[in-house]
């Protein structure tokens, strides 16, 4: 139909011409309007405490819960800055945080804060405040997490308790000592020490074997509580109590931090074990127990956690090892020696090959002529950090370890080629024999008579010239392997020589059993020869008969540690055979002995320019 205006079609949209609203727009500001209505009452209704906040920090409106939080009602909290009624300015990050939100350059931000009930009580709440679509608004909302933050610190107890002592577990106790550490570093008003005591109980595990495991928790039960009374009774520092912890097992620890010295870390150690030595009573079973403790005290700088308990555990160590039933003191010299006898063992095995190792001879010369007839090899470390040490140092270790069976064989072949080198540069002169030193560990982990034969045979030196001397600990009471080892290594020609006779417990009448060519004096005897104005009669009487029941054994007779003329003297009197000292010479270097060779009788010479 022409000439007619635009009206609404069928379907409520406009067509031209018309001049009223589609149907569809009068439904949405109606739907608006009640969707916010609805959201206010949802708004007001809410149990979540929430207000509307402008873009000054000023609240606009608060709902019922948020007035019922703070004790007041919701008119009274208009106008007022919500900075103030949650807490949001008492630290610089969280308020800087809060106005980057109300500012628009942060979307939204959550921090949790402690607030005073106006019953009294204190609640934990966690506060969100975030932008509110298209507003210069934020809506901040508060939610009651007491319970949550209850829960979790029950579980964090829970976790940082040992369930059998109720004391702080390792986790606490190395939090609690990072952040002693750490406080008492910038804390002027401290003392600046702290101090450790690290203590487990002797023979625990036998109670555990014997009266089982329910009577091995209770006892760890009265342990604690007694650590916890003697720690009580030291008295408190600015930071409280000293804290006893379980570090596991029946490993505790108490901690003192602002310690005034050792005296009070002794005190507190010697009233423990006092305390733990009174008998306990335990549901009937009536024990007794002692403690090793060791006891560090120190100043913080300089300290770290890890060190700390490093030297305490070591301290512990020495308590165990001096008797048990004690406390030691952290002592810096002997945990220095520790210290290197630890590196010397870690580096031990790897030196053979580096080639570290170097024998230097010490000339062994006939009493009655003074000719040279044989020299003794003595290994020296040349270590790159310690310097040149003398076998003192780490035979022991090369024994421990059993790094002595490889290092024994280097000795063994260096010494018997040096031996056939100076017979070969010098054929027309006597040779010299060459006396080794083999540790009992060398013939049972090893096949030392195999080693011996393979050594002669590669290096082409007589069994004759070779002396292999031990102990009299290992020799005496030999049976078995040893004693089948030294019988075949006799049969071979070479001799066997006892060192450091006559310091042990032996049974000489065994002498006579044992396939032994030499005795070696200890250096005890001959020392007792030095006052020569005021001879002690009974020393030289225990040589002399010594002497004599080796000579009626066939035996041949060295004397160790030779000084000066009157201990020779006196030692070719009585009958000793060879002698050995500083009289002579020191240990020296290969070329060295080639003098001896040319001249047998140079010993003296040599001596002077060792």
């Amino acid at each position: 139909m022409s000439g007619t205006s635009e009206g609404t079609g069928p379907a409520g949209v406009a067509v031209p011409g018309s001049t009223r609203p589609p149907v569809t727009e009068r439904h949405d500001v109606g739907r608006s309007v009640a969707e916010l209505r609805d959201y206010r009452a949802a708004f007001s209704a809410a149990h979540l405490a929430m207000a509307v906040v402008d873009h000054e920090g000023v609240v606009v409106t608060a709902n019922e819960a948020f007035a019922t939080l703070l004790g007041t009602e919701p008119v009274a909290l208009l106008d007022q800055h919500a900075a103030d009624l949650v807490d949001l300015a008492s630290d610089g990050r969280t308020w800087h945080a809060y106005r980057e939100v109300l500012r628009g350059r942060r979307s939204r931000f959550r921090c949790t804060r402690r607030l005073k009930h106006p019953d009294g009580r204190t609640l934990w709440a966690e506060v969100t405040v975030a932008p509110v679509p298209d507003s210069r608004n934020v809506m901040l909302s508060i939610a009651d997490i007491s319970d949550r933050r209850e829960l979790h610190a029950r579980l964090r107890h829970l976790q940082m308790h040992d369930p059998v002592t109720r004391l702080p577990n390792r986790t606490l106790f190395f939090e609690r000592l990072s952040a002693a550490l750490e406080s008492s570093a910038y804390d002027h008003g401290s003392t600046g020490r702290i101090g450790l005591c690290y203590l487990d109980l002797d023979g625990f595990k036998a109670v555990n074997d014997t009266l089982g495991h329910r009577v091995g928790d209770r006892l760890l039960a009265a342990v604690a509580t007694r650590l916890t009374e003697c720690a009580d009774s030291d008295g408190h520092t600015r930071s409280g109590g000293h804290l006893v912890a379980r570090l596991g097992g029946d490993e505790f620890a108490i901690l003192v931090e602002d310690s005034t010295g050792t005296e009070q870390l002794a005190d507190l150690a010697r009233s423990v074990l006092a305390a733990l030595q009174q008998p306990f009573d335990l549901a009937g079973q009536r024990l007794s127990v002692s403690a090793s403790i060791g006891v560090v005290e120190r100043a913080v700088a300089g300290t770290s956690a890890t060190g700390l308990m490093q030297a305490a555990d070591t301290t512990l160590y020495w308590a165990k090892a001096d008797g048990k039933a004690r406390w030691t003191l952290f002592d810096p010299e002997r945990n220095a020696h520790r210290m290197t006898r630890q590196a010397l063992s870690s580096t031990l095995r790897p030196a053979v090959d580096r080639g570290e190792f170097a024998l230097e001879y010490q000339p062994l010369v006939g009493m009655a002529d003074g000719v040279t007839r044989g020299v003794e090899a003595l290994v020296r470390w040349n270590h790159p950090q310690f310097g040149t040490l003398a076998p003192n140092r780490f035979i022991a270790i090369a024994e421990e370890d059993g790094s002595i069976v490889q290092l024994g064989r280097w000795v063994l072949r260096t010494a018997c080629r040096q031996a056939r080198q100076w017979q070969k540069d010098h054929p027309d002169a006597p040779p010299l024999f060459v006396s080794v030193n083999v540790a009992v560990r060398q013939v049972w982990d090893s096949d030392l008579v195999a080693d011996v034969a393979g050594i002669l045979a590669e290096t082409g030196l007589a069994p004759r010239l070779l002396q292999l001397e031990l102990t009299e600990s290992a020799v005496m009471g030999s049976a078995g392997r040893p004693l089948q080892a030294l019988q075949e290594l006799s049969d071979m020609g070479v001799r066997i020589a006892i060192d450091d006779f006559g310091t042990g417990y032996s049974n000489l009448a065994y002498l006579s059993r044992l396939p032994v060519s030499v005795l070696k004096l200890d250096g005890s005897f001959v020392r007792g020869f030095q006052d020569e104005a005021h001879p002690n009669p009974a020393d030289e009487t225990i040589v002399q008969a010594m002497v004599e029941l080796a000579h009626r054994l066939g035996l041949t007779v060295t004397a160790e540690c030779v000084e000066t003329a009157g201990q020779a003297s006196r030692l070719r009197r009585i009958g000793c055979d060879t002698g050995q000292g500083w009289l002579y010479s020191r240990a020296v270097a290969p070329e060295r002995i080639a003098e001896l060779i040319v001249r047998p009788s140079a010993v003296s010479s040599i001596a002077g320019r060792a």
